[in-house]
């Protein structure tokens, strides 16, 4: 195996800038985290301060070249031809990577403390966490460095590191390991972590795996790993009372409709929205810069997003200029001082959501064939998200799926659905690359007249699907990924 030398990790000063005050007091963290709730402060650093929307958008095909805006920012335009991004910050896949390395670390020296504690019990709840955290961050990376998990190649196809311990020494070498090794250290990750999650520890449980967000993510992995029946079983430990249709955005109702569009963002990543299971804040200038990309949507685009099998979804939807999009998020503008016009832009983003565990659920019950299970899970979605809904004219039938995609195959078209309306939902949110990755879509993107009206496919086996490894990483010896 190739080895990796520890540029993954970042320095301290960056791994814990969640908890500057605890670090003002407490320097040393290996001998100072001797209660649960100073490990629980160094969890709030177990999440990737960083997210993936504004590459994994571009690389979709939910964008276009929308050639009416004239902003060229080279990280919407690399990934929009699926090239290498050179981009180090905020944003690009280098900044999701080391964030990423930097939560995994957060999460080892949480799982350290709790091992060398005198009563390793009183702090379970903080194992759970830490395990969970760090199988999620690990997930995330496996999921875009690395192939789609397949059963047959997986053993074989390489992923990235498992980081299991603290970084005690500047320069350390790591396995790459395989991807299937990768999902077996998931597995046992959040297996372990998950019935040891306590809810009561947290003041605001939306920034945490509670046991809820713990069996949402397990839908997700399982997905990817092909486990219909362990979606299926996650996701009903989720939602016990198969409450799914109340704990949901009520887009379609009378509050959602009439908010302006400076209330809808805040709105959409609240702690207080029931759908958010799971939330992340993220350094980011996405908020204020994901209507001026190039690539993006035009009207065109979103109007047939929006509507997938043709009923149209009630979101509300807003243009600036040539760009159409929805609102779901806004920056929270922090000034490096007081009277500096200088600062970082964050961005809350839900990381998982209600409607996330509801469609993996209705295609886990598809790929078992399960199709009235399936439909009514659909159907669910619908009611919460068609204006003055109705069965008879909005439902979905078998009859009316294959008759809209022109398939008799029951299965496909089920899948087609899940994925339309999944992809409908998650618009502008990043995570319709997660699908094109399982189900190999392949991806057009056309250039406008004026840069010569070329046509760029992702064919179904690319291999620049797979993210390039970040360069630092690579100058440390790690083999690349092929392109």
């Amino acid at each position: 195996m190739k080895k990796l030398i520890a540029y993954i990790c970042l320095p301290a000063a960056m791994l814990f800038s969640g908890c500057e005050d605890f670090l003002d007091e407490m320097p040393d963290q290996r001998t100072q985290l001797n209660t649960p709730a100073k490990v629980s402060e160094l969890l709030v650093t177990a999440y990737p301060r960083a997210n993936y929307i504004t590459f994994a958008e571009a690389m979709s095909d939910n964008v276009i070249d929308n050639y009416g805006n004239s902003n060229i920012y080279p990280i919407n335009t690399n990934p929009f031809f699926w090239q290498d991004v050179e981009e180090l910050n905020q944003d690009s896949p280098n900044y999701y990577w080391n964030n990423c390395y930097a939560a995994i670390a957060a999460a080892n020296q949480a799982l350290e403390a709790c091992r060398m504690a005198a009563n390793p019990k009183e702090y379970a709840a903080q194992k759970g966490e830490a395990l969970v955290a760090r199988a999620y961050a690990h997930f995330m990376l496996v999921t875009l460095y690395a192939k789609a998990y397949d059963p047959a190649t997986a053993a074989s196809d390489p992923g990235i590191p498992y980081v299991t311990e603290p970084e005690t020494v500047v320069l350390k070498q790591y396995n790459r390991n395989t991807v299937a090794y990768v999902y077996e250290q998931i597995e046992k990750d959040l297996i372990e972590g998950l019935p040891l999650i306590n809810d009561n520890v947290y003041s605001v449980p939306a920034y945490h795996f509670t046991r809820k967000a713990a069996h949402a993510f397990a839908t997700r992995f399982y997905l990817f790993k092909q486990q219909p029946e362990k979606v299926i079983e996650h996701a009903n430990l989720a939602f016990p009372s198969n409450n799914f249709a109340g704990s949901m955005r009520q887009i379609n109702t009378t509050p959602y409709q009439t908010m302006t569009s400076s209330e809808l963002a805040p709105a959409y990543t609240s702690p207080n929205e029931s759908a958010n299971l799971l939330l992340g804040e993220t350094t980011s200038w996405w908020g204020r810069r994901y209507r001026q990309y190039r690539y993006n949507m035009n009207q065109a685009t979103l109007n047939r997003i929006k509507a997938p099998l043709g009923i149209n979804l009630a979101y509300k939807t807003y243009t600036s200029g040539n760009s159409y999009y929805m609102i779901k998020h806004i920056e929270h503008f922090v000034r490096t001082s007081i009277n500096a016009t200088s600062g970082v832009g964050y961005n809350m983003v839900p990381l998982l959501t209600t409607e996330e565990v509801l469609f993996n659920r209705a295609e886990a019950y598809t790929m078992l064939g399960r199709y009235d299970e399936a439909l009514a899970d659909m159907n669910t979605f619908l009611k919460v998200r068609v204006m003055n809904y109705n069965q008879n004219t909005h439902g979905l039938t078998e009859q009316r799926i294959k008759t809209y995609y022109s398939i008799d195959d029951t299965k496909q078209a089920y899948i087609n659905a899940v994925l339309d309306l999944k992809r409908a939902e998650f618009v502008q949110e990043g995570m319709r690359w997660f699908d094109i990755l399982r189900h190999k879509i392949p991806v057009v993107h056309m250039t406008s007249q004026s840069l010569g009206g070329e046509v760029h496919t992702l064919s179904a086996d690319d291999p620049r699907r797979v993210l390039q490894i970040p360069q630092d990483a690579l100058r440390a010896g790690i083999e690349p990924n092929p392109r």
